[in-house]
């Protein structure tokens, strides 16, 4: 599912450039669920950016579904990312002028998808907000927008799903919910998992633990 070689990030920093990742190779089979653990500052997130195509490395190659990411012009990742990528952020990226419906159809309506509204209800049911669907962000708890995120992350049931810290903002109870979450849609749907995180509680809950420090993997288990 996910085949990176060799893969390098550095960025300028401060007039001189800061190794971010170095060398990095690794192989994601399909319906994997992989934690990317890791101190902050160890590349984590960069790594997972990198996957989903929203920066280009220093050197190397990804290849996700088939697909030479890093050779892809503007366009061709946005259709990449359409097509093939669901990402859940830590700080939820909800729209706050749109309901928490609206947000999760909103996937789907740039597809050209004519039952956008019905099928994003249907996601917020599954993900046990029905009752809040015309509420909005600012109306939510942080565990509720998070969920919203989710549905809206899984609205196109992308082949790979990528949360970055999904539970960072959130109390430990939360968390765990949407872990948990986040593994059932996995398992259900049959799709790629690969979750980065600090807590090495929550890494425990996936198939595979990589873990990187300054910028190098340095243990897969």
């Amino acid at each position: 599912m996910i085949s990176v070689r060799a893969l390098s990030m550095r960025l300028a920093s401060g007039g001189r450039e800061v190794a971010v990742l170095t060398d990095v190779s690794l192989d994601v089979p399909a319906g994997q669920f992989l934690a990317i653990a890791g101190p902050s500052g160890s590349g984590k997130s960069t790594l997972l950016g990198l996957i989903a195509g929203l920066d280009q490395p220093t050197a190397g190659h990804i290849e996700v579904a088939g697909v030479d990411v890093t050779a892809l012009d503007e366009d061709g990742l946005a259709r990449f990312r359409r097509d093939h990528v669901g990402y859940v952020f830590q700080s939820f990226h909800l729209l706050p002028t749109l309901t928490a419906q609206e947000n999760v159809a909103v996937p789907l309506e740039l597809a050209g998808d004519a039952g956008a509204a019905g099928r994003a209800a249907a996601l917020l049911a599954e993900v046990g907000l029905a009752e809040r669907a015309h509420h909005y962000p600012v109306q939510l708890s942080g565990g509720e927008q998070q969920r919203v995120a989710v549905a809206r992350a899984m609205a196109r049931r992308p082949a790979l799903l990528l949360a970055d810290e999904p539970t960072g903002n959130l109390d430990s109870a939360t968390g765990k919910q949407i872990i948990e979450l986040l593994v059932g849609l996995n398992r259900r749907l049959g799709s790629t998992l690969v979750l980065v995180t600090h807590d090495a509680a929550l890494a425990a809950h996936a198939d595979r633990v990589i873990t990187l420090r300054d910028g190098r993997i340095v243990s897969d288990e």
